[in-house]
């Protein structure tokens, strides 16, 4: 039993070897099968490329031809078209080459003809020249003249006409000028005056002191002059005690310092205690009101005229100038006035107001501290604005306001007429009569510092000078220059508010006698 088991795994297993061996041989009868199908189908999809890339090689070549012709053409074309472009710019060129070789045979030819001119022309000058020469030789020989009093004469006779038709026109230009200026003139400043109407600001300028009795002189003097000593090394001013009743005369050329004194002496007097230590106390209080008042006025200054924006220092400098007088005028009023007419006369003629009332209310600013500093109140208001950084503009005001040097700007010449306006106006300021005196011996001497004139005369508190000219030596044309030099010479040397009129006067006379 044994046996035949084993007998029947060993066939089993033989049988299993067989049947392994018969598959391997079938699976590797397909392998060779499938090996063989797959050489076929790739040696026929080699084939079927070949075919493919040979037939997309034909037909790139074709179209590599094609596109090689068609390139050909264009830049046959294109060869052609520039033979054609070249062969037109030749025939273009040969063409101006003609007209150009043509117009240097008409230019040779004029030029010929030309010089042909010229020759002509020279002979003919030259006969001329000689023909001029025998006329003027026998011209000089009628006349009994030369060439050179010929020629002078001829000079004298031109000039004399010149001078003639000079001074007509002179005077018609100037009488149309006058009149379009002053019609203008009279608008604007009648205007602005109108708005203005300030009242008059002459004051008084010597500063007197009430007593109220005469033997108060004697305590302000003091023992051994003791008090008076003290006040006025305390305010720097001098004491006049003489014999006019019941008064001090206070005498400074510190206005300022001037005030500080008359208040102090008030003070004093009304207390009744007049001694050092008393005096010093008072004195100081004075200064220390006056210094108020000054702040005050300077405020209300810039205040009034609108002008803001001012250095504190240049306030406080405005506020001195309520106790400055210039001509009995008050400087203070005086540059309010200014600040004020400047304002109106820039808004009628289209000018910047601002900066007018600005240079208006500073132009007299050096006259704050003419006492401290020399120099002329001009000048030391140029410096003061430079000082506290002022616009330029204003700088220039106040440097040509008295024709210091010429006016530059607009603003500059609106403050040069506000300044003359409130300076003339009636009741503004009072003139001595030394100072009014030579004035007209100024104006006289200058219209008599002239050829021609015999003699002159200043009238109408020197708003009128009449000179009498020398007809024999001065002719009627001669008159309009003369007159026009007087009015120069007057400007550039005097000083003077409004305006001068020169009225020159030419008389003949005829004298015989009857016997």
């Amino acid at each position: 039993m044994g046996d035949k088991l084993l007998f029947c795994a060993i066939a089993l297993i033989v049988g299993l070897g067989i049947g392994s061996m018969i598959g391997f041989l079938i699976r590797k009868k397909l392998s060779e099968a499938k090996i063989g199908s797959a050489e076929q189908q790739a040696q026929r999809i080699i084939e079927e490329g070949e075919k493919a890339a040979e037939t997309l090689r034909k037909e790139a070549l074709i179209e590599a031809k094609e596109k090689i012709l068609k390139e050909k053409n264009d830049a046959e074309k294109e060869i052609k078209e520039r033979r054609n472009e070249v062969t037109r710019l030749e025939r273009r060129a040969l063409s101006r080459e003609e007209t150009l070789e043509k117009k240097i045979e008409s230019y040779e030819r004029k030029e010929e003809i030309l010089n042909r001119k010229i020759k002509e022309q020279s002979e003919l000058i030259e006969r001329t020249e000689e023909v001029k020469q025998s006329q003027l030789e026998k011209l000089e020989a009628i006349a009994g003249l030369s060439r050179e009093e010929a020629k002078a004469e001829l000079i004298r006779s031109i000039e004399s006409d010149v001078k003639h038709e000079a001074a007509m026109k002179i005077v018609e230009i100037e009488s149309q000028l006058k009149e379009d200026a002053d019609r203008k003139a009279r608008n604007i400043l009648s205007l602005a005056i109108q708005r203005c109407a300030s009242d008059h600001v002459s004051e008084a300028t010597v500063s007197v002191v009430p007593l109220p009795s005469d033997d108060m002189k004697g305590r302000i003097i003091g023992r051994e002059g003791r008090n008076i000593r003290t006040i006025e090394t305390m305010t720097g001013v001098d004491l006049i005690i003489d014999d006019t009743p019941e008064a001090i005369t206070v005498s400074c050329f510190d206005p300022v310092r001037r005030e500080i004194a008359r208040l102090a002496l008030e003070k004093l007097i009304s207390d009744g205690r007049i001694h050092p230590t008393r005096i010093e106390e008072t004195v100081e209080k004075a200064r220390k009101e006056v210094e108020n008042v000054i702040k005050q006025s300077g405020e209300r200054a810039t205040f009034e005229t609108g002008v803001h924006g001012l250095n504190p220092e240049l306030v406080r400098l405005l506020g001195r100038l309520r106790y400055r007088t210039s001509y009995g005028q008050n400087v203070l009023d005086h540059s309010i006035e200014v600040a004020h007419i400047a304002g109106m006369i820039a808004d009628e003629i289209g000018a910047d107001s601002v900066l007018a009332k600005r240079a208006g209310l500073l132009h007299d600013i050096g006259k704050a501290m003419t006492q401290e500093v020399e120099g002329s109140h001009v000048q030391i208001g140029i410096d003061i604005a430079r000082k506290y950084k002022e616009n330029r503009d204003v700088i220039h005001a106040i440097e040509a306001h008295h024709n210091d040097v010429e006016p530059q700007t607009v603003v500059a010449v609106i403050i040069q007429a506000a300044d003359a306006v409130s300076a003339a106006r009636p009741g503004a300021r009072r003139e001595d009569l030394e100072n009014y005196l030579k004035r007209l011996q100024k104006l006289e001497e200058i219209a008599n510092s002239f050829p021609g004139i015999d003699k002159s005369f200043a009238i109408q508190a020197g708003r009128e000078i009449r000179v009498m000219v020398k007809p024999e030596q001065v002719n009627d044309d001669q008159m309009i220059l003369t007159a026009r030099e007087i009015v120069k010479k007057i400007e550039a040397s005097l000083e003077y508010p409004g305006q001068i009129k020169i009225n020159l006067i030419r008389e003949s006379r005829a004298v015989d006698y009857a016997k």
